[in-house]
């Protein structure tokens, strides 16, 4: 069968081009199998007008056979009457009906063959369909994977990494100068308040001496006596 070898060729070659050209893999593939569900249909249709050819080639043979048979029988029954001239008439059309026997079996032989080859042309397309479909979702998901890849690289290959790196060490360094200043701050902060407990220590510890004093002078009769203070010995 030419026909379904050209185009099988012509096919192969709109899928090549197709592919050669394609910006968006995903809609090719899918592509690919509306066309190849495309070819399946058309050749079914091929095989079903070849099916109905062979019948009717078939039933041609068939009769010729019949044809062929019922003359011989007729010839038979002549002879059996003694009608011999009758016999050979019955013979000379059992012999053009034979060769329409052969004719027939040799039409019916090749278009028998022809269909045969469709029919195997029919399986193989959709066997190759079927492969075609089981291969779409790996074929896509492959095609997705290589885009986000695609991204990914164009998105690192468009960023300035030194930039990058010296914005990150600039607020590295400003924030470990915060961190110096809290520093400091608590660390004033610590300083204050340590000068103030020194004092009140201070004024504590000379109330206890005052204290002390008072007592000295109370047991020594000198009660009137105001203490002396740091101001008034000097």
């Amino acid at each position: 069968m030419g026909i379904f070898s050209r185009i099988g060729d012509v096919f192969k070659a709109n899928i090549n081009d197709m592919i050669d050209r394609a910006e968006d893999p995903e809609k090719m593939v899918k592509q690919i199998i509306l066309d190849l569900q495309k070819e399946v249909s058309q050749a079914t249709q091929a095989l079903g007008k070849a099916m109905a050819s062979e019948r009717i080639a078939k039933r041609q043979y068939d009769n010729a056979v019949k044809v062929s048979a019922d003359w011989e029988a007729k010839a038979k029954a002549a002879l059996n009457a003694g009608e011999v001239d009758l016999a050979k008439k019955a013979l000379s059309n059992k012999v053009k009906a034979d060769e329409d026997v052969k004719q027939y079996q040799q039409m019916y032989e090749q278009i028998s063959a022809q269909t045969e080859q469709v029919r195997e042309q029919v399986e193989t397309l959709k066997s190759k369909l079927e492969e075609a479909k089981s291969r779409q979702a790996m074929l896509i998901a492959r095609s997705q994977m290589a885009k986000t890849q695609k991204n990914l690289a164009q998105s690192v290959g468009g960023l300035d990494s030194s930039s990058a790196l010296d914005k990150f060490n600039r607020m590295e360094e400003k924030v470990t100068r915060q961190e110096a200043e809290a520093a400091a701050f608590a660390e004033m902060a610590g300083s204050d308040s340590s000068a103030d407990e020194k004092t009140f220590e201070q004024l504590q510890h000379d109330m206890e001496v005052d204290a002390e004093l008072q007592r000295l002078m109370a047991e020594m009769g000198q009660t009137g006596a105001e203490p002396e203070t740091e101001g008034s010995m000097m």
